[in-house]
């Protein structure tokens, strides 16, 4: 479980990153949810950019994938959505 500081501090180095993910029309699946994972395993913060033709609600998504991929869910802002997990290299610092 993430602190208020703690969140606070990863927010603001999702500002400065790019999404790295986008989810289409077919919302989530199992080959997006393995990618998440190993982008979470690589990066630890991973930024969601779910696209205009996806019809899903962003935070039901965002939930789903946080509990799919056991990673907490940071911030959710529109159609963005910022999710952490820590990994073995552990490359934040928090």
């Amino acid at each position: 479980m993430l602190s208020g500081k703690q969140k606070r501090h990863l927010r603001s180095i999702a500002v400065t990153t790019r999404a790295i993910i986008q989810i289409g029309k077919d919302g989530l699946s199992a080959n997006l949810i393995e990618t998440v994972d190993l982008a979470l395993e690589a990066h630890e913060l991973v930024k969601i950019s779910v696209l205009k033709n996806c019809d899903d609600n962003v935070k039901e998504m965002a939930l789903d994938m946080a509990g799919m991929t056991n990673s907490e869910v940071v911030q959710i802002v529109g159609r963005t959505i910022v999710l952490f997990r820590r990994s073995k290299k552990r490359i934040i610092e928090l």
